[in-house]
């Protein structure tokens, strides 16, 4: 139980003090400088979604391999 609300304490203090992210290549930020402001956030966020889905994917799967194995282990 320790260990979970300290990973919990720790994600949520990481997710406050995050620093604004730029995802774009040099291709993609001179298109969204040509198309404005809220376009550019809008492809910015798209840029990190499709970013971190393959992440949770893989994660998951790490996961419970790992969680398959520890039981086999003892």
């Amino acid at each position: 139980m320790k260990k979970t609300c300290f990973f919990l304490i720790l994600f949520s203090l990481a997710i406050c003090f995050s620093a604004n992210v730029n995802a774009q290549c040099a291709m993609c930020t001179k298109t969204a400088q040509q198309l404005g402001e809220k376009p550019a956030q809008g492809m910015n966020a798209g840029i990190l979604y499709l970013m971190a889905v393959p992440y949770c994917i893989v994660g998951f799967i790490g996961y419970r391999w790992w969680k398959a194995h520890q039981n086999n282990a003892i």
